[in-house]
């Protein structure tokens, strides 16, 4: 499965606001109003596909993945 048959998503649940993924990729990831959990684009772009993966594999709670699309 492709990127463009999923979406990305941020666990809340898991997601302790770091902030790693805003470092890595700012255009797709930001903190949430209450700077408790990040959120993204959950349709980024391909050109930030790079950015993208080095963020999940730098999140120290494995809180973002991609899902399949409903």
């Amino acid at each position: 499965m492709t990127p463009s048959q999923k979406r990305l998503h941020v666990d809340p649940h898991a997601c302790e606001a770091h902030a790693l993924c805003v470092e890595i990729a700012p255009e797709i990831f930001e903190l949430s109003d209450a700077d408790d959990v990040a959120t993204c684009d959950d349709n980024p772009p391909e050109s930030k596909i790079t950015q993208v993966r080095a963020a999940i594999g730098g999140c120290p709670r494995q809180a973002i993945s991609w899902i399949e699309k409903c």
